[in-house]
Protein backbone atom coordinates (compact mmCIF):
# COMPACT_ATOMS: atom_id res chain seq x y z
CA UNK A 1 0.00 0.00 0.00
CA UNK A 2 1.29 3.23 -0.73
CA UNK A 3 1.09 5.92 1.25
CA UNK A 4 -1.70 7.66 -0.57
CA UNK A 5 -3.42 4.55 0.13
CA UNK A 6 -2.89 5.26 3.80
CA UNK A 7 -4.13 8.91 4.03
CA UNK A 8 -7.27 8.19 2.01
CA UNK A 9 -8.17 5.30 4.12
CA UNK A 10 -7.46 7.24 7.57
CA UNK A 11 -9.41 10.25 6.68
CA UNK A 12 -12.23 8.37 5.21
CA UNK A 13 -12.65 6.58 8.42
CA UNK A 14 -12.01 10.06 10.71
CA UNK A 15 -15.10 11.55 8.26
CA UNK A 16 -16.87 8.37 9.44
CA UNK A 17 -16.71 8.96 13.15
CA UNK A 18 -17.17 12.62 12.40
CA UNK A 19 -20.62 12.31 10.43
CA UNK A 20 -22.09 9.58 12.81
CA UNK A 21 -21.01 12.44 15.73
CA UNK A 22 -23.12 14.87 13.50
CA UNK A 23 -26.08 12.33 13.04
CA UNK A 24 -26.31 10.92 16.75
CA UNK A 25 -26.17 15.05 17.46
CA UNK A 26 -28.74 15.89 15.10
CA UNK A 27 -30.73 12.97 16.79
CA UNK A 28 -30.56 14.53 20.52
CA UNK A 29 -31.82 17.83 18.77
CA UNK A 30 -34.83 16.00 17.24
CA UNK A 31 -35.58 14.42 20.68
CA UNK A 32 -35.29 17.29 23.05
CA UNK A 33 -35.55 20.11 20.64
CA UNK A 34 -37.32 22.90 22.45
CA UNK A 35 -39.71 24.20 19.70
CA UNK A 36 -40.89 22.08 16.49
CA UNK A 37 -38.89 24.21 13.89
CA UNK A 38 -35.60 22.75 16.34
CA UNK A 39 -37.12 19.44 15.02
CA UNK A 40 -37.49 20.30 11.77
CA UNK A 41 -34.48 21.17 10.84
CA UNK A 42 -32.99 18.42 12.96
CA UNK A 43 -34.93 15.67 10.88
CA UNK A 44 -33.31 17.73 7.67
CA UNK A 45 -30.02 17.32 9.36
CA UNK A 46 -29.79 14.23 9.73
CA UNK A 47 -31.11 13.48 6.40
CA UNK A 48 -27.94 15.59 5.22
CA UNK A 49 -25.71 13.11 7.62
CA UNK A 50 -27.35 10.02 6.07
CA UNK A 51 -26.63 11.23 2.32
CA UNK A 52 -22.95 11.66 3.36
CA UNK A 53 -22.69 8.53 5.09
CA UNK A 54 -24.15 7.01 1.88
CA UNK A 55 -21.87 8.52 0.12
CA UNK A 56 -18.63 7.79 2.36
CA UNK A 57 -19.61 4.12 2.12
CA UNK A 58 -19.53 4.21 -1.66
CA UNK A 59 -16.34 5.59 -2.04
CA UNK A 60 -15.28 3.03 0.82
CA UNK A 61 -16.28 0.35 -1.19
CA UNK A 62 -15.64 1.90 -4.58
CA UNK A 63 -18.92 0.99 -6.35
CA UNK A 64 -20.93 3.83 -7.80
CA UNK A 65 -24.38 2.63 -6.96
CA UNK A 66 -24.98 4.37 -3.92
CA UNK A 67 -24.62 7.75 -5.10
CA UNK A 68 -27.71 7.23 -7.21
CA UNK A 69 -29.28 5.86 -4.03
CA UNK A 70 -28.25 9.35 -2.41
CA UNK A 71 -29.92 11.37 -5.30
CA UNK A 72 -33.16 9.68 -4.55
CA UNK A 73 -33.20 10.54 -0.59
CA UNK A 74 -31.88 13.77 -1.13
CA UNK A 75 -35.02 13.92 -3.19
CA UNK A 76 -37.38 12.55 -0.73
CA UNK A 77 -36.03 14.12 2.21
CA UNK A 78 -36.07 17.97 0.49
CA UNK A 79 -40.13 17.12 0.14
CA UNK A 80 -40.73 15.60 3.77
CA UNK A 81 -38.87 19.18 5.38
CA UNK A 82 -41.10 20.96 2.96
CA UNK A 83 -44.11 19.19 2.74
CA UNK A 84 -43.81 19.11 7.16
CA UNK A 85 -42.51 22.69 7.55
CA UNK A 86 -46.05 23.64 4.94
CA UNK A 87 -47.97 21.24 7.82
CA UNK A 88 -47.00 23.22 10.72
CA UNK A 89 -47.41 26.63 9.50
CA UNK A 90 -50.73 25.90 7.57
CA UNK A 91 -52.46 22.92 9.11
CA UNK A 92 -52.86 21.06 5.14
CA UNK A 93 -50.19 20.35 2.93
CA UNK A 94 -51.81 20.28 -0.03
CA UNK A 95 -54.22 23.20 -0.96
Amino acid sequence: MSLATDVMTVSLWIAFAVVSVAQVLAMIRLIIGPGIGDRILALDTMVVNAIGLIVMLGIAQGTRIYFEVTLLIAMLGFISTVSYARFILRGDIIE
